[in-house]
Formats: structure tokens, C-alpha cells, sequence
């Protein structure tokens, strides 16, 4: 059963927290966190693009010249690929770009992630987080002493519009809840600082 030590935000170590083996323990799996992150990534995707292929593409409805006789190539019409304006090879068409991931995939995928920062040593639990001022220089401060005020990834236990006005303007940091925590934040992140009450409601999401 892994442990990791528990600061306050101003960086000093409060004491240790015990965490599950069977979520924050496991082996990293790494075809069900690419799975995973590429199912997230794709459903980013709008697909919304839409060009004319030949039959939709306006005109070219008249031969352009006769079969033979002239040395050219036999053409029909003007609004072939190879011409200008004409329609376009293969266009691409609107289309879902959706992935379906088995629920056990992504389950794996969580705690995979989860594991490997735990390994990592980027896994920071921070006790009574908050940002009752709602003020940047509040998280800045926070970020600097627990050494994460690089590329950060904020996880309370529930929505904190404050930590999020807070946090919402400073470089590389993301915050986020229990309820939306995904593996391609969790992956983009060097550091994971987490609410040590989120760290009991992710057990208790993720538990067998």
C-alpha cells in the first residue's frame, strides 16, 4: 500500500496518507491509457468539414471539346479534380469521430494513470485546499511551495469556482474535480496537487 506525505499549502508536511493498491498500486497499463486519450482526443473533433466532390461541384455539365481529332486528352466536362474549380478527390464529408471504450478499459486507464504519478513522486496531497480570496497570487504561492509551478494539474473534491477564478490565468495550470477527472489531463500534467478529501472520494469511485 503506496504512501504519500500530505502538505498544507503553504508546503509543510502535515503527515502521510495511506493509498489503495488496487488504484493508486497498479502496474501502468499503456495500450488502455492510449486508448483512453485517444478516445478523449477524437471527441474534440467537430466533424464538420465539407468540401464538393465532382458530382456536387457546380457546372461541367457540356464536353469541353470532341472525343478525337484534337490531341488532347478525352475530357468531359471542366469541374474534374484535375481542373480548377473542380471537385474535390475523396472530399471529406461530416462525420463522428467518437471512439467507444470498453468501461474496464477506461477504468485501467485511470488507475494507470493515477499509479504512475504516484510512482513518479507527482502525486502532491495537499491538506484543506482552498482559495477563499479567489486571488492568483493565492494559488501561485501554493504552487511555488509544494513545487509544482510548472505544469499543474489542481483536483478538488467538488466543482471550487473560486480555486478556478483563481487559477484560471496562470501558464501550464488546470483545475478540475473529482466528477471530471480524466487520464489526458491527468498524463498532460507534471504534477497532480490534489485535495486530500478528493483523494477519498476517487478510492471510493474507483474502488473493486
Amino acid at each position: 500500500m503506496p504512501n504519500v506525505k500530505v502538505f498544507n499549502m503553504q508546503g509543510a508536511e502535515v503527515g502521510e496518507i495511506a493509498l489503495s493498491d488496487e488504484i493508486f498500486g497498479v502496474e501502468p497499463h499503456v495500450p488502455a491509457m492510449h486508448a483512453v486519450v485517444r478516445a478523449y482526443l477524437n471527441a474534440q473533433r467537430q466533424g464538420t468539414q465539407s468540401t464538393l466532390n465532382r458530382e456536387e461541384v457546380r457546372g461541367g455539365g457540356r464536353k469541353i471539346y470532341r472525343q478525337k481529332g484534337t490531341g488532347n486528352a478525352r475530357h468531359h466536362g471542366r469541374r474534374a479534380p484535375q481542373f480548377t474549380h473542380g471537385g474535390v478527390v475523396f472530399a471529406p464529408k461530416p462525420r463522428d469521430y467518437r471512439i467507444e471504450v470498453p468501461r474496464k478499459v477506461r477504468r485501467l486507464a485511470m488507475k494507470s494513470a493515477l499509479s504512475s504519478k504516484v510512482a513518479e513522486n507527482d502525486f502532491v496531497v495537499v491538506e484543506n485546499m482552498t482559495a477563499a480570496d479567489a486571488k492568483t497570487k493565492t494559488v501561485v504561492s501554493m504552487l511555488k511551495a509544494l513545487g509544482a509551478d510548472k505544469k499543474a494539474l489542481i483536483v478538488t473534491n467538488e466543482v471550487d469556482e473560486k480555486m478556478v477564478r483563481a487559477s484560471g490565468n496562470i501558464p501550464g495550470v488546470k483545475t478540475t474535480f473529482t466528477g471530471s477527472l480524466n487520464v489526458t489531463d491527468i498524463l498532460n500534467s507534471n504534477k497532480v496537487v490534489i485535495a486530500k478529501e478528493a483523494v477519498q472520494t476517487v478510492e471510493e469511485v474507483y474502488a473493486e
